[in-house]
């Protein structure tokens, strides 16, 4: 089971449940909405993965990781830029715990040393800040380049894989998908499901790979020779 933590002003947190309530931490930018959620639901953490080393994405992992005694796994291109670490993780490394595997992917281009977790099982892919429903991470160390080829990477994945990005972004992603292309139907209809949701204060994501295909600007665009 995913469980989705709303935090801080736009992010998400992801709680990956495995057997016996035993759950692994994605992301943790903000302690208390984590450890409420974790307490009300029964979980019992066991690790905490970060995607990159932006404090909305890691300020939670001090006081996560005392108060239930778990490691911290983040990217080893980023061990200077993350405390608390204790395994270091990169492109082809494997996270096995409580029935959960995830199998990590280098994603540079928002940072250095972005990684995501993606877990074939269920289809699912924890992709921090490369990939956004309609957007991308900004550019804030890696190249036009590298990101380009990070988001390749993921385009190759089973159509089915649902993207659970680490932000908030889809309205005004959306917006500008529309602005590039105002006939896309595929845009267009998914506007009309976000606008729900979000009425609702309900995420837009997951989202699956097929969707965002159609409907990503980022993705859709062209590999030029």
């Amino acid at each position: 089971m995913i469980h989705i933590v709303p935090i801080l002003r736009d992010n998400y947190c992801y709680l990956l449940e495995g057997e016996d309530k035993a759950c692994i931490i994605v992301d943790p930018g903000q302690v208390t909405p984590v450890i409420s959620y974790i307490a009300q639901h029964g979980l019992k953490p066991v690790m905490i993965l970060n995607t990159h080393h932006h404090a909305d994405h890691t300020a939670g992992n001090a006081a996560l990781k005392e108060k239930y005694a778990i490691p911290v796994a983040a990217p080893k291109a980023e061990q200077m830029k993350i405390p608390h670490m204790d395994k270091t993780l990169a492109e082809g490394d494997a996270i096995e715990h409580s029935g959960i595997t995830l199998n990590v992917i280098g994603t540079p281009g928002h940072t250095k040393g972005h990684i995501v977790f993606y877990w074939k099982d269920r289809n699912a892919l924890f992709c921090g800040d490369t990939l956004f429903s309609m957007g991308c991470g900004r550019l804030l160390e890696g190249t036009a380049e590298d990101l380009f080829e990070s988001l390749q990477k993921i385009k190759s994945l089973p159509p089915e894989t649902e993207i659970y990005c680490g932000h908030e972004y889809t309205k005004a992603n959306g917006d500008f998908a529309l602005s590039l292309e105002p006939g896309n139907t595929d845009v267009q209809t998914r506007m009309n499901d976000v606008f729900k949701l979000r009425t609702n204060n309900r995420p837009t994501v997951p989202v699956t790979l097929a969707t965002e295909l159609k409907t990503n600007p980022f993705l859709r665009a062209p590999n030029v020779p």
